[in-house]
């Protein structure tokens, strides 16, 4: 199904299949079984050449004048993305966010399963399951990953232990992580990090929101149009 390396597949797109695969889950929960290009890729906020060539990256689908089938396409999008079946996953680092994230039900439901939680910290190692994880000591990472094949890790340590944590969940075989420590992570090829920073977001939104502020200021004021006598 798939028509290209991965490699030659750009990372912007495989994020809007992420896009897509949520509008299409909408439509289902709604009962709609046919979807334009038009009409989904306004839902995701892409122009629908943007679309049509995105999914040509993994196949051809839909059909001209009837649209896509909207149960076809969201099996092909879960099928590309690895999450037809639950993907385990372990989390390093149970500070505020780490739990908050422990906390969150969502994950499986997009197809992601935390089996494990780990921590430095003895004292939280040895407290009940949070959520029904346990937390259990590093030492005992590689043994977890090996047992339940985990391929993917979320990082939520302080930004002085990122590359060090890192690199123990690249020994153990992981070779996906999701940073969400205020660094930029050296990994090998073959090791993808997706980096998560707040404050960068933040600062993004801070730049846009103030050269729209400027514009505003900038614009002529409407002229009221004098009244008739």
């Amino acid at each position: 199904m798939k028509k290209s390396l991965k490699g030659e597949i750009p990372r912007q797109a495989v994020y809007r299949l992420s896009v897509y695969m949520r509008c299409l889950m909408r439509l289902k929960a709604n009962g709609i079984e046919t979807v334009s290009s038009q009409a989904l890729s306004g839902a995701a906020g892409v122009k629908p050449t943007q679309l049509r060539k995105d999914l040509t990256y993994f196949g051809q689908f839909g059909t001209r004048g009837l649209g896509y089938d909207v149960h076809q396409l969201t099996d092909m999008i879960t099928e590309v993305l690895g999450t037809s079946t639950l993907q385990p996953v372990v989390l390093v680092g149970v500070g505020n966010l780490g739990k908050a994230l422990i906390s969150y039900r969502g994950f499986e439901r997009e197809g992601f399963e935390i089996v494990s939680a780990f921590d430095a910290d003895s004292a939280l190692t040895q407290g009940p399951l949070r959520q029904g994880i346990p937390v259990r000591p590093m030492e005992q990472l590689r043994e977890v990953v090996e047992e339940h094949q985990v391929k993917m890790a979320v990082l939520c340590v302080p930004a002085e232990a990122a590359q060090s944590t890192a690199n123990l969940l690249m020994q153990a075989g992981v070779t996906g992580i999701l940073n969400f420590a205020p660094m930029v992570l050296h990994a090998p090829e073959g090791v993808t990090v997706n980096n998560v920073n707040l404050a960068i977001e933040l600062e993004n939104l801070s730049y846009f929101i103030q050269d729209h502020a400027s514009e505003l200021e900038d614009a002529s004021p409407i002229q009221e149009e004098p009244a008739s006598s």
